[in-house]
């Protein structure tokens, strides 16, 4: 113990000490770890990389998708002014009133609303339509689709006709029935009386859940749905999105919806062939009224006449109202709006306008019931069927000649020379009406119509019908349809290419027309380069001052629709 002490206590300059219970020297402590920290460094630097990174990442698509989110917004803000700019231009025509609605790539396409440097950003709208005579239904048109082109289911029952002439007209639809058209004359007449092959109430009482007939005017075409035997594939067909076009998803039968026939022609449903707006205004071009040749007072109508037309216009006119044509045979027809039905009511009513135009003229220097000549004390025997009963006809009338009543035949101002018909047809139409109503319900636009449209209506051939189809507007190649249109402002011009007859226009008058004043906008908000699209559809009713938006809806949940190539070649 001595000699390990003093070994220890040598080496006290070592730093050893002599323990008394262990002679072995302490142990050492180990080497220092000095790479740890520089790990643990490490690994913060890179999970605070990964979280920079993600938040980052995150950042970048929260921009994403509000950019895409702003230019959604923005594509639909597009499309909402597209329908504002439709009734704009339809608040302020141009002057004469052969504005092109139809088929304007100029004013209707790609309207630039947002300019920009970026062509992505470039925000613009086009307002389109399908062209109704492509049997195939492949082509676009830059324009407004006229809600007269369509039926009015609503305007049946005031057209006088008996129940098989009613359902004739909704007979040309695409698989339509007897018994479904009459249900739907019985959901909108007034009466509880059930038409051969329709229902009524008691029908639609026995449903689970149970409700009424509507026995009223349909406020949407939707609503045909609760009519007995009106399906959601009759109404809308296979036009999935509402594009007028046949896709093709729509033509590839079961492999994907819609469900079709494969056959290659888009069944667009009847919701493409029916409306519930159609109406065209029966005033002037600058608002003021038309001249009525059917009023009651014979002197009022000839001063009328007399001194915006003249003498001659005024006289001829009158001495027709007085005694007929001679020439042009009368159409007769049983609920003519013009008499109340019963010969002494009417005989009455006539002696009471004569009495009145004799207190009005009382005061006056001339005879009071004589005009031009004529004595107009018997009042009228003929209303006009139709301003067409004007054309080419003659009027055998007693004229006062020197104070004696002297036989004269009067020769219309009108001929149907086409040169003729031209030029004084849309002057006629503009200034003159046979009713007082200052709007006309549910008239078809021959030159928009569909043939399913026309082919049901009285007095109309399908041969007549097929022609008016070959000889639609042409949109193809970017053709200018302006001057067409022009010459079309009237149906006199199916008289004026030789189409048909006088006698038959005559008839066809009160169901056809060559313009309504209700119009259909597919208003497509897009940007160049594409991008979204977003579409709205309106319903603008120009027969008010100014024009009223009736109807608006978003259809860009149905997808785009239309390619932006398409929209902006």
């Amino acid at each position: 113990m001595t000699g390990n002490c003093k070994l220890r206590f040598g080496n006290q300059r070592t730093g050893h000490r002599c323990s008394s219970r262990d002679d072995r020297p302490l142990a050492v402590s180990a080497t220092p770890r000095r790479g740890t920290v520089l790990i643990v460094v490490l690994v913060v630097i890179v999970l605070l990389s990964l979280s920079a990174y993600t938040f980052s990442e995150l950042m970048i698509a929260e921009v994403d998708a509000m950019e895409r989110f702003g230019r959604a917004a923005a594509a639909r803000a597009f499309a909402d002014s597209g329908v504002e700019l439709a009734a704009a231009w339809l608040g302020a025509p141009e002057e004469g009133g052969t504005e092109n609605l139809f088929h304007n790539p100029g004013q209707f396409s790609k309207v630039l609303l947002i300019d920009s440097s970026a062509d992505r950003a470039r925000g613009r709208v086009s307002l389109v339509a399908p062209v109704e005579s492509d049997p195939q239904s492949r082509q676009i048109r830059y324009g407004l689709i006229d809600e007269s082109g369509r039926i009015n289911p609503n305007a049946i029952p005031g057209l006088g006709l008996d129940e098989t002439r009613s359902r004739e007209i909704l007979m040309a639809l695409p698989n339509m029935t007897e018994s479904i058209a009459d249900a739907i004359l019985d959901w909108i007449d007034t009466d509880d009386d059930t038409r051969a092959n329709g229902v009524e109430t008691d029908f639609y009482l026995s449903l689970t859940p149970p409700y009424e007939a509507k026995n009223g005017p349909l406020e949407s075409i939707d609503e045909l749905l609760f009519v007995a035997g009106v399906t959601p594939e009759l109404l809308f067909g296979e036009d999935a999105n509402r594009n007028g076009l046949l896709d093709t998803n729509e033509n590839d039968g079961e492999r994907s919806l819609p469900v079709d026939d494969a056959d290659g022609v888009l069944n667009p449903g009847w919701a493409a062939y029916l409306t519930v707006y159609s109406r065209e205004s029966n005033l002037r071009k600058d608002g003021s009224p038309k001249i009525n040749l059917n009023q009651s007072l014979l002197t009022e109508l000839y001063d009328e006449l007399e001194e915006e037309f003249g003498e001659e216009i005024a006289r001829f006119i009158v001495a027709y109202r007085l005694k007929g044509s001679t020439n042009v045979e009368k159409i007769t027809d049983e609920n003519d709006e013009n008499t109340t039905g019963d010969a002494e009511t009417d005989e009455a009513l006539q002696k009471a306008a004569q009495n009145v135009a004799g207190a009005i003229a009382g005061g006056s220097s001339q005879d009071p019931t004589t005009r031009g000549g004529m004595d107009l004390s018997g009042g009228a025997t003929y209303e006009f069927y139709s301003l067409y009963d004007l054309i080419d006809a003659e009027v055998e009338v007693e004229i006062i000649t020197n104070g004696a009543p002297e036989a004269t035949t009067l020769s219309s101002p009108w001929t149907s020379s086409p040169a003729d018909l031209s030029e004084n047809l849309p002057i006629l139409f503009d200034a003159f009406t046979i009713r007082d109503a200052e709007v006309i319900e549910g008239r078809i636009n021959i030159n928009q119509a569909r043939l399913e449209c026309l082919v049901g209506l009285p007095d109309m051939t399908a041969e007549l019908a097929s022609a008016i189809i070959a000889a639609a507007p042409v949109v193809a190649d970017g053709q200018d349809v302006t001057d067409l249109l022009a010459y079309r402002s009237t149906t006199g011009w199916l008289l004026i290419d030789g189409l048909t007859d006088t006698t038959t226009l005559r008839k066809l008058d009160r169901y056809i027309t060559a313009r309504g004043g209700v119009f259909r906008v597919n208003s497509v908000g897009h940007f160049d380069l594409g991008g979204p699209v977003a579409r709205v559809e309106a319903v603008i009713d120009s027969t008010q001052v100014p024009p009223r938006i009736v109807f608006q809806r978003d259809l860009s949940h149905l997808g785009p629709g239309f390619r932006v190539d398409q929209l902006t070649q």
